[in-house]
């Protein structure tokens, strides 16, 4: 094994970004043909907590491996939110009368219904009512190369 440690990636301030970068240097023996893994890391920053490291879904690669110098890790935020989502003819509210966010009751987290995301037969467009979320702020990415 070349080299291990940990880093931060930063989506920016709130209300954040879909990606981001950070250049790992100080690699005086890695080469060309290294092989670099990153994977965000549980280990609090200042902006979230271990838990969320765990939770939040945030894809992280690690490429463009400079011999004699290091390489970049880049972060992508995959996490997805329901928006505006008129299916079947419903126009939901935030909040549904019992005081239940609608996003749980579609995902058929409320109620025992198998929810209107895993139907996918009478909705082949079902898609278009998820949108990419943002992240914002700092997360803990640790990295290894060979």
């Amino acid at each position: 094994m070349g080299a291990q440690n940990t880093t931060t990636i930063n989506f920016g301030a709130f209300p954040g970004s879909y990606d981001c970068s950070v250049a790992v240097t100080g690699q005086a023996l890695i080469l060309a043909g290294s092989l670099v893994e990153a994977w965000i890391f549980p280990t609090a920053t200042a902006d979230h907590t271990a838990d969320e490291h765990l939770m939040t879904e945030i894809k992280v690669r690690a490429g463009n491996v400079v011999a004699g110098v290091g390489f970049t890790i880049y972060g992508f935020a995959t996490s997805t939110i329901i928006e505006n989502p008129k299916i079947e003819g419903q126009s939901p509210s935030p909040v549904d009368a019992g005081g239940v966010g609608v996003a749980a009751n579609y995902l058929g987290r409320v109620g025992g219904g198998s929810g209107i995301l895993g139907r996918t037969d009478s909705q082949p467009n079902l898609d278009k009512a998820r949108v990419a979320s943002k992240e914002y702020g700092l997360w803990t990415v640790a990295w290894v190369w060979n």
